[in-house]
């Protein structure tokens, strides 16, 4: 036995990959002589690099959904977002944009709207980190399988792992010339067309080319521009060499390329709130009808991600010590130009230009000595640069929808000559706010693991990151609304005083007698201009960094991981393992980035006369109606215990885990319709299991079972978004997750030919979406999945593979996630989830 387990060592370790700090990578069975993937998937065979030798699924002492090649081509699974449907600890969803994804899971994830916020749920493709999830929606071409980790996975992979992991694996160049081609058609004249290629160079290297091409019509409609809306359009194209000038070493280098360009998404109304009669005032429609997949829009959205980058990993062995180095190069640019008030009257729209650019280099060194005890150690630099230019435009039907909303079209005609204003200039159609942002993210980490193995069977593993981490940030912001400009509490002030008092220090020069009166008939109904506060939507932005805000983060961090595995007979294996995991602060770069209560105690009304003595107030930098919130989010600390068993007999395997998690300093952060609201929920916990069954009952014939239960709470969240959320269960996550399959294969006799037929079901409790809404305030909004997918391919024996499949089979409708409607106060928007689509495939192998 212990022979076998030196064997499956040195096999291992001769292409191992270690993770570390935000690119951890791995080393996987394609790195040495391929299996052909129906040998993987039967075999369960994955390399994992937490025990530093080759296991099967069942041995592995962690919790990891494996999903292969065969099984994405079978579910018609073609990028992260479907990935759900076969993991259910894991819950992706698509929100305003094509960029826009939300990855969580056990109930923990970031979404990535805002791109200072970093993810929680790491994504790695072929061991390399993507930073932000606009950034790994490629279409999944040439992948041998796909791995989701879950719970905190620090030790291994470092930055953004605090919530688990998904890693991508795709197949290596190979010294046999072979490939594929394929070609999908489907409803909405849904169009799919991808190869690969690979082959031979020379005896010593080998390469291998493959691209995909999306394109689907929209199943939404702008009903008002007849224009269709959540379409498709994206391609990709990668290219590898793999070189081998000795036995000892060996380099992969990949160079990818990827690009959208789409329409998305459909958003529709789902209630309709007082300010709906001023939308139809003037000219305007929304969509009442939510999964008409009908929408208004006055422009149609445009988002655009170009995605490019380069790795290099560089593997060599010396007797028992391997050494790997992985440098990695990416350029992520995003560009959307969207309606945001979602409906077809002109009020308000925005652009966002963003660019992100990485650069990340690992080194380490692992031994594989014959004792009981094996060590791996590296290091590991991150390098990053995050810059956005956007703006929000003000259009023609702004100024009379809020007069509508006012009672009076003439309203702001007498605001702008009581406060001195030019006439017409409130609301006037043109900009509203330019902004540009900039983050720069640098950070290092040293770790490590060590195995020891006193006894056949029984392994104990201890692993250790320590991470340091450095951003500095810069946000500036012009505001160009007239009526935000001014506060209204000062400016009836000034009036009172026939313009004696313009100043806060002119205020306070007054008799403190003088000073009360004055507060009191300013902040009653005596002003006549309070009611306007809900007109000013852009006040003055205070830029950082400034005097009082360095516009800076610094966190460190240890790691570790303790864990012990043991295999009771040559079926049953059982683990107990304690981990802890790390995120680094998020910046909050949004308009929404405001100071902290402790450097700026907001006036009443937002009153800088009237406000107490602050930093920010006494060094001169406060503005009109500064409000208080968050520039960041402090770091997220997450702590798990996790129990685990796994058997395989003849025809049946089943894991199961247990675990309790929590997350101290989560990032929790809200879309207001505008910016993000980003705030640290002091404790989220949750416990639950993992169950994962397959079962071979006949030659074929296939049965899979995968459950997760979660039990989630609030320990403690006494700035969420609708006030105190501590002691409530945190919404959005479903108390149970399952997903399961059935596939057959008929052989037809001996002649190599093939139907394989598979139905799969995904269903998630019914459960509230969120906790309520900043504005609308109830929380009454549910949702249930119940998803079904169904295929039939028919393979021949020369390749050709012909076959139907439909996904979303039963046409299930559900919401995605709802939101305050912008500038419309008791209307809540939402995003209603994809329709049925179906098609047919045809594929040849060779």
């Amino acid at each position: 036995m212990k022979l076998a387990n030196r064997l499956m060592k040195a096999s291992m370790l001769s292409t191992i990959s270690i993770a570390s700090l935000g690119m951890g990578s791995i080393a996987y069975a394609q790195d040495a002589t391929p299996q052909s993937e129906e040998a993987a998937v039967d075999e369960n065979v994955i390399i994992v690099t937490a025990t530093k030798r080759e296991q099967t699924l069942q041995e592995i002492p962690i919790s990891v959904s494996v999903t292969s090649g065969a099984t994405l081509e079978q579910a018609q699974i073609r990028d992260i977002l479907d990935l759900k449907t076969v993991v259910p600890s894991l819950r992706v969803s698509q929100l305003q944009n094509s960029s826009s994804s939300t990855f969580i899971i056990r109930g923990f994830g970031n979404g990535d709207n805002n791109f200072g916020i970093e993810p929680s749920v790491g994504v790695f493709i072929d061991g390399v980190f993507r930073s932000r999830s606009a950034s790994s929606l490629n279409d999944l071409a040439n992948v041998q399988r796909i791995e989701v980790l879950n719970g905190p996975q620090s030790t291994l992979f470092g930055k953004n792992a605090s919530a688990g992991v998904i890693s991508v694996i795709t197949r290596a160049p190979q010294y046999d010339f072979g490939g594929s081609v394929e070609a999908t058609y489907g409803n909405f004249n849904a169009l799919t067309v991808k190869g690969d290629v690979t082959g031979p160079i020379s005896e010593n290297i080998a390469f291998s080319v493959d691209a995909s091409y999306n394109r689907r019509d929209g199943y939404g409609t702008i009903v008002n521009l007849n224009e269709e809306i959540s379409d498709r359009n994206r391609w990709t194209a990668r290219g590898q060499l793999l070189i081998e000038p000795t036995e000892s070493l060996k380099i992969r280098a990949i160079v990818d390329y990827s690009q959208i360009d789409e329409i998305c998404c459909v958003v529709s109304t789902l209630v309709a709130g007082p300010t709906a009669p001023a939308v139809f005032g003037v000219g305007g429609a929304l969509s009442t009808d939510f999964f008409s997949y009908d929408t208004f829009l006055n422009r149609a959205p445009v988002n655009e991600v170009d995605n490019y980058g380069g790795s290099v990993q560089v593997d060599w062995e010396s007797g028992p010590i391997s050494v790997t180095s992985i440098s990695s190069y990416r350029e992520l640019k995003n560009f959307v130009n969207q309606d945001v008030d979602f409906t077809s009257a002109d009020i308000v729209s925005e652009i966002r230009d963003q660019q992100v650019e990485t650069l990340t280099q690992e080194f380490r060194i692992a031994s594989d000595f014959d004792g009981p005890i094996n060590f791996l150690l590296g290091a590991f630099y991150f390098d990053e640069s995050v810059t956005q230019d956007s703006s929000l435009t003000v259009g023609a039907g702004a100024r009379p929808f809020f007069s509508l909303l006012a009672g009076n079209p003439a309203v702001f005609n007498g605001v702008e000559a009581a406060l001195g204003l030019a006439q017409n200039s409130i609301f006037s159609p043109g900009l509203l706010t330019t902004e540009a942002y900039t983050l720069d993210n640098t950070s290092w980490s040293v770790f490590g693991t060590v195995d020891f193995e006193p006894l056949d069977g029984l392994v104990f593993t201890g692993g250790f990151n320590f991470t340091k981490d450095k951003k500095d940030f810069a946000l500036s912001q012009t505001s160009f609304d007239e009526l935000g400009q001014i506060n209204l509490v000062d400016a009836f002030i000034g009036l009172a005083t026939a313009g004696t008092v313009t100043t806060r220090a002119q205020f306070l020069a007054l008799p403190a007698p003088n000073q009360a009166a004055l507060a009191a008939l300013a902040t009653s109904a005596a002003n006549p201009f309070l009611g306007l506060a809900a007109f000013q939507f852009q006040p003055p932005f205070l830029n950082i960094p400034n005097a009082v805000e360095d516009g800076r983060t610094r966190d460190d961090d240890l790691s570790y991981t303790l864990r012990v595995a043991y295999d009771v007979s040559d079926n049953i294996n059982a683990y107990f393992s304690y981990a802890t995991g790390f995120k680094a602060s998020s910046v909050n770069l949004s308009r929404d980035s405001r100071p902290s209560s402790t450097d700026f105690i907001r006036g009443t009304r937002g009153s800088n006369f009237l406000a107490p003595s602050s930093a920010i107030l006494d060094a001169g930098l406060a503005v009109p109606n500064l409000t208080t919130g968050s520039r960041f989010a402090g770091p997220e600390d997450a702590e798990v215990f996790e129990i685990g068993l796994k058997a395989q007999f003849p025809g049946v395997s089943v894991n199961l885990a247990l675990f309790d998690q929590s997350l101290k300093g989560f990032q929790s952060f809200l879309f207001t319709g505008t910016g993000f609201g980003l705030s640290n929920a002091e404790e989220q916990s949750v416990r639950g299991f993992e169950l994962d069954a397959k079962i071979n009952p006949a030659q074929g014939l296939a049965f899979t079972f995968a459950m997760t239960y979660l039990d989630p709470l609030f320990d403690s969240f006494t700035s969420g978004p609708t006030g105190d959320l501590s002691g409530e269960r945190p919404a959005g996550i479903p108390e149970f997750s399952i997903a399961t399959s059935a596939t057959y294969t008929h052989e037809f006799g001996g002649s190599g030919n093939r139907l394989i037929t598979r139905v799969d079901f995904n269903h998630e409790s019914n459960t509230p979406i969120n906790n309520g809404l900043p504005t609308f305030g109830a929380n009454n909004f549910q949702r249930e999945v119940n998803l079904v997918n169904a295929s039939s391919t028919f393979a021949l024996s020369n390749g050709l593979e012909l076959g139907l499949w439909a996904r979303n089979l039963l046409d299930d409708k559900y919401i995605l996630t709802v939101f305050d409607g912008v500038a419309q106060s008791g209307t809540v928007s939402g995003y209603p989830s994809p329709p049925r689509t179906y098609g047919a495939v045809a594929r040849f192998k060779f």
